[in-house]
């Protein structure tokens, strides 16, 4: 792509626009929420949304005789739970306890599109409360209508006499009753109701109550399923050495040793890696320790990571796509006498989930079967399809849990690197990577390299502010031909939340042979790392305490303003504390959420960083579940804490130099020190929680940090030599 977009035509795609217009993946959602068939799309985002399609609840409610009911979830469980908040959002509506809800997972199809990725069948973005909140509770009280109605026309009154709660409907006057599973075969052919009515916040009796999750029995137990655990008769084992160069080839193969080995089937050879397939694991994983490969590296077999950050300071001094560009930020700058400037690096990271890559295949001349655990079904039913020319209805997608996902699953790669083993074995097969080609051959979170630069009068009050990122473009690489302008997940809250008149974003996109993905977070991942670090020194620089300093920007910002004093309030900020400790804090508007996080630290002589305590505050609109938005954040920041004080990925020789978590490590529970979370409430619509947590913990490091130390570090993550002091 261009370096040098046409402004005036230049389009922000982002997530959700680019799955709507690429065809990444396909469906849209009939609860008030549709778009067309990907292959059908337009290139380029729609001109609006389309007319709502009708309501369909009986898609995602199924009432048995025994009282049960089965609620299909559209979007997929990674942990974020929305195995219980979906649930409680129907059962709400409906008048049912949760202890009589059994959660299925969403088979694809258009019905199930998530309307906060504009439909696509896709689970990421924070958006499943955002996207499901409404309609899922219209879904559930269109059901309760219908139960309503049936019973009504079997008694011959009228509807409006009935009433229905407590998994039964109920004609006061007469004192007849009838329970929902009595009456779910007959309402489910009632026509759809129209002009629902939802229940106000003040009759919410599951929404915003600590619920506990529906699915940790099953993951207490071991009852719960992920695609690693899928087992389909006839099934063989299959594992898996791609090539360690990226964009590399096979240029030659001894199989002799491993072919020798007792169990293994078969050893195939494709052209950029080499499968074995075999009885049982410890045959496979013999297998692929004694094979002879040779590998041809290619173009990239020198790249590197010195190469990599070469380039992104090259691609810095050329122009990029601006996306924002407000009351001439950049004049204000440079004739301003109180002007600041930096320059962060964010490197390259993997998602390293716990589940590695997985799926089990059976493939037939005319269907193909898949089990695994994915973030898009659809994009998975779609590109297998396209691979064996086959129809999309004729790729059947069994979904999971995931045993992690970050949005390394919202990729399809795993899924069709198993479909092209299988159609060479001709035999069902489970493919399971092994750690270490899971973690060498991931989608990365891009290396980002940042400028920024901001001016204050002589009165400390802001005048402008600058942004320039320079990093690969995750969107151009899925959107192909329909990517024009500015990458908007890699600006996504680029341009800080604070109150400056004036401001100015520009993307520089700068790609590499490493391949980029989506990333817990995406853009403000990286984005509010830097933007909270940069303000924090000018802070210092204008001899400001941090949170009096932002206190100031954020007039126009007050839910922020006010999980900032949260924070502040709950760590004790400006107390005194002994030499070595420091307390840091960021802040970030993101999703439609607002957070603020402070850590306490303590450096020790050696430059080691120990967590001493962590304090976050959430307004994140109406909560749904508060216990699992606390966990929500819990996980986000233990996964920023990780990513700041362990995670970077390099590359030399073309290769990915981490393997494991023996060198890309993970944060330990002993690690953690008190940690307190404080739910804001809320009646303002939800806003996102599954990324928030995982944005700040980085800046609120660094930050304490120079508290701690005197010790400004810009570039992650944490070395030891950064902060020895002299």
């Amino acid at each position: 792509m261009s370096s040098k977009p046409d402004r005036d035509s230049a389009v922000a795609l982002s997530r959700r626009e680019f799955l709507v217009s690429s065809g990444a993946v396909g469906g849209g959602l009939v609860l008030g929420f549709a778009l067309p068939a990907w292959s059908a799309a337009p290139a380029g985002p729609p001109p609006g949304p389309p007319p709502p399609p009708p309501l369909v609840p009986q898609a995602f409610i199924a009432i048995g005789t025994d009282e049960m009911v089965t609620i299909t979830v559209p979007v997929v469980e990674m942990g974020q739970g929305p195995y219980t908040s979906v649930p409680m959002l129907i059962a709400e509506e409906l008048g049912i306890e949760l202890a009589r809800v059994r959660v299925a997972h969403a088979p694809v199809g258009p019905v199930y599109g998530n309307p906060g990725l504009g439909g696509q069948q896709a689970t990421g973005a924070s958006s499943s409360m955002r996207g499901l909140y409404v309609p899922m509770r219209r879904a559930g009280a269109a059901m309760r209508m219908m139960l309503v109605s049936t019973a009504a026309r079997g008694w011959k009154v009228p509807a409006t006499e009935c009433e229905a709660g407590e998994g039964r409907v109920l004609h006061r006057a007469s004192g007849r009753t009838a329970t929902y599973g009595s009456l779910a075969a007959r309402a489910v052919k009632e026509p759809v109701p129209t002009g629902i009515v939802l229940k106000d916040n003040a009759q919410f009796r599951l929404i915003g109550t600590p619920t506990r999750r529906l699915d940790i029995a099953g993951k207490v137990d071991g009852s719960a399923v992920f695609g690693i655990d899928a087992v389909i008769p006839g099934m063989k084992l299959a594992g898996v050495i791609a090539c360690p160069v990226f964009g590399g080839k096979v240029a030659s193969v001894d199989d002799s040793k491993a072919r020798a080995i007792r169990g293994v089937q078969q050893v195939i050879v494709l052209p950029d890696a080499v499968a074995v397939v075999a009885d049982h694991t410890g045959a496979v994983r013999k297998a692929l320790a004694a094979l002879v490969i040779r590998w041809d590296g290619g173009p990239n077999a020198e790249f590197s990571t010195a190469r990599w950050r070469e380039q992104l300071v090259t691609a810095a001094k050329g122009k990029g796509g601006v996306a924002v560009d407000k009351g001439d930020a950049r004049k204000v700058i440079a004739g301003s006498k109180h002007a600041f400037n930096a320059t962060y690096d964010a490197p390259a990271l993997a998602h390293a989930p716990m589940e590695p890559m997985n799926c089990t295949v059976r493939l037939t001349a005319t269907t193909c079967e898949l089990w695994t655990g994915t973030q898009a079904p659809a994009r998975v039913q779609g590109d297998v399809a396209h691979l064996l020319g086959f129809r999309p209805e004729q790729v059947t997608v069994n979904n999971s849990m995931l045993g992690g996902g970050f949005g390394r699953r919202l990729e399809s790669d795993f899924a069709v690197q198993a479909v092209r083993i299988a159609r060479e074995a001709k035999v069902p097969l489970k493919l399971i990577w092994s750690r270490e080609e899971d973690m060498r051959h991931d989608w990365y979170r891009p290396f980002y390299y940042d400028e920024l630069a901001a001016a204050f009068d002589d009165h400390g009050k802001p005048l402008a502010f600058s942004h320039r990122i320079v990093g690969s473009s995750i969107i151009a690489r899925l959107a192909g031909g329909n990517f024009k302008g500015i990458d908007s997940d890699a600006v996504d809250a680029a341009q800080s939340p604070y109150d400056f008149p004036a401001r100015y974003v520009e993307y520089v996109p700068s790609e590499s042979p490493v391949p980029t993905g989506f990333f817990r977070g995406v853009g403000p991942n990286h984005n509010v790392t830097v933007i909270e670090g940069f303000i924090d020194e000018v802070a210092d620089k204008l001899g400001k305490d941090p949170v009096e300093f932002r206190r100031g920007l954020l007039t126009n910002n007050p839910r922020l303003g006010a999980v900032m004093e949260k924070v502040a309030t709950g760590i004790g900020w400006g107390k005194s504390l002994p030499r070595g400790q420091g307390m840091g804090i960021a802040v970030v508007n993101a999703w439609e959420s607002f957070m603020a996080l402070a850590l306490q630290v303590e450096a020790d002589g050696d430059g080691r960083i120990r967590l001493r305590r962590i304090v976050a505050a959430i307004d994140c609109g109406q909560p749904i579940n508060p216990d699992g938005i606390a966990a929500q954040v819990q996980s986000g920041v233990v996964f920023g804490l990780t990513s700041a004080l362990y995670g970077r990925i390099t590359v030399s020789n073309g290769r990915v130099m981490q393997s494991n978590f023996h060198d890309y490590p993970m944060l330990r529970m002993n690690e953690v020190p008190q940690f307190d979370v404080h739910v804001i409430p809320s009646t303002e619509k939800p806003g996102g929680i599954g990324e928030i947590g995982a944005t700040l913990p980085a800046p609120a490091l660094l930050n304490a940090i120079f508290s701690a130390t005197g010790k400004r570090i810009r570039q992650l993550p944490l070395d030891p030599a950064q902060i020895i002091e002299s």
